[in-house]
């Protein structure tokens, strides 16, 4: 796709006044509602958001750009126990983006039980250098009278310069939390384009959406084991419509027969609802061809995970010795999260 505010990552130019400018890390365990989150932070739906773990899969790079400077906001996938060659690169680009980062946020679901996962965070964003701020997130779903111990047991920590209730889904303290990043952040230039919503293409953003839809009609192991790859990108001038022509990768037969559904009804019932959104999303018509194929243990196979990851990256070449690299660099992470 053409470069536009989804697309190419052109740095900026280097004609704005110094302002406040710099990276945030959003890191967290499955379901701590960090793409919901940066959606509300970006005031755009950026990040694809479902009630399963694990939906974000890569670092999703999100750009917010006001007259107080520019944000990169970094939404990582969920810090688990990677059982998969996936699921390891997934770690690794939280991993990451914490040592990347200007600032550190540390999102916990306040309304779970603190737990063994939640300690193992503390520790881990701990040994980060950066300003870290703790953000306490669903403080819709907890009564006020709860919330004060939590609030105690994080700021005594003496980890984190700030302790923040937030409600992503609401956007209950979300404003407090930009006015404390602005604060935060280092003077500098923007790093990208001021109209830049996003570093990644269309391509990508299109096929995470189509993911959404799959997670939001599927269940039990399906949504984790289903990848979505763009095969054919055809644009006939802005009169006519996109063509789209995706895979929908499963891991077995049985998957398949799943997805395809009673008289391919499953198949078609994502498909619908996909166009829709990419229509509004695109802002035109779209033609959508979904094809469902199988190919055996994909989270284990470099060339598909490769290919996943190619449309993210713009385009760049990413060779599996890296993803092999990748791997490596999240084993200690995966040993202590099962220890």
């Amino acid at each position: 796709a053409a470069c536009s505010r989804f697309a190419c990552g052109v740095q900026a130019s280097r004609s704005y006044p110094l302002a406040k400018a710099g990276t945030v890390a959003l890191v967290g365990r499955p379901n701590a509602g960090k793409s919901t989150l940066s959606n509300r932070l970006l005031g755009e739906r950026l990040s694809i958001v479902s009630d399963k773990p694990q939906t974000t899969r890569h670092r999703i790079v999100g750009i917010l750009t006001r007259d107080e400077g520019q944000i990169v906001f970094y939404d990582t996938p969920g810090i688990h126990r990677p059982m998969h060659r996936m699921n390891r690169e997934m770690v690794r680009e939280a991993a990451d983006a914490l040592g990347e980062a200007d600032i550190v946020c540390l999102l916990t679901d306040i309304s779970q039980p603190f737990g063994k996962g939640e300690a193992f965070l503390l520790d881990l964003v701990a040994k980060a250098k950066q300003p870290k701020i703790a953000l306490l997130n669903k403080i819709d779903l907890v009564k006020k009278n709860k919330l004060l111990p939590i609030l105690e047991r994080y700021g005594k920590e003496g980890i984190f310069d700030a302790v923040i209730p937030i409600s992503a889904e609401t956007g209950d303290g979300c404003e407090s939390l930009l006015k404390e990043l602005w604060k935060m952040l280092p003077e500098g230039e923007p790093l990208y384009d001021k109209e830049l919503l996003t570093i990644h293409p269309e391509r990508f953003l299109v096929a995470e959406r189509i993911r959404e839809k799959i997670l939001r009609e599927t269940r039990n192991e399906l949504p984790f084991s289903t990848a979505v790859l763009i095969e054919r990108w055809e644009d006939p001038g802005p009169d006519k419509a996109l063509r789209i022509h995706a895979a929908l990768i499963v891991e077995r037969e049985g998957q398949k027969k799943i997805l395809i559904g009673h008289q391919g009804e499953m198949v078609k019932t994502i498909g619908t609802a996909s166009r829709h959104d990419l229509e509004e999303f695109l802002g035109r018509k779209v033609f959508l061809d979904l094809r469902v194929r199988t190919e055996e243990d994909w989270r284990e196979n470099p060339r598909i995970i490769a290919d996943i990851k190619r449309d993210l990256h713009a385009g760049t070449t990413l060779d599996v010795d890296d993803l092999n690299e990748a791997a490596d660099a999240a084993d200690d992470l995966e040993q202590m999260l099962g220890g």
